[in-house]
């Protein structure tokens, strides 16, 4: 999808992207007041800078497992995002991609490895909301630069070591 492509559309309220495109480009969906969803396809493995920036009723993302990394400003002043969902294979979210989001009510980041943050990635987005990750990996988001300023870091339901409760008595 070429950059550009859909910015400005205030009455585009949905978008299906087929299993053919690879990349959205930058400012694609940009300043898209009205778009409410978005469903990106596992094809995808880039998002570029400000594809979907200041697409105010946009609630939910889900980032695919295809891409390894957001980009500048992906998702800036989405203030009606509630909910994101970041990709296993993100290694890294650029420079404020989710600044002004202030809307967010829970992340959930399925990468065991916390991906690298560039500067003020959730400038303005409340710390105390839940931050989920992979169970095995709490400690080391707890111990990340940037991802550590979240307060409620907890693990994904389901993805606790069901052995790591097992008490055993005489």
């Amino acid at each position: 999808i070429a950059g550009g492509a859909f910015g400005y559309c205030s009455s585009l309220t949905s978008v299906t992207i087929p299993n053919s495109v690879t990349s959205i480009g930058n400012n694609a969906f940009s300043l898209c007041s009205g778009l409410t969803s978005v469903t990106i396809p596992n094809s995808v493995t880039s998002i570029g800078y400000g594809a979907f920036c200041m697409c105010n009723a946009l609630s939910s993302i889900n980032i695919p497992n295809s891409v390894t990394s957001i980009v500048d400003y992906a998702f800036n002043g989405c203030i009606g995002l509630t909910s994101v969902t970041i990709g296993n294979s993100v290694t890294s979210i650029g420079m404020k991609a989710f600044v002004g989001c202030t809307g967010l009510t829970s992340i959930t980041c399925e990468a065991t490895t916390p991906p690298t943050l560039d500067g003020g990635v959730f400038s303005n987005v409340n710390k105390s909301i839940p931050l989920y990750v992979p169970a095995q990996s709490v400690d080391l988001y707890k111990a990340a630069d940037q991802w550590k300023e979240f307060t409620n870091i907890q693990a994904i339901p389901g993805t606790e070591d069901p052995c790591s409760s097992i008490v055993l008595t005489a």
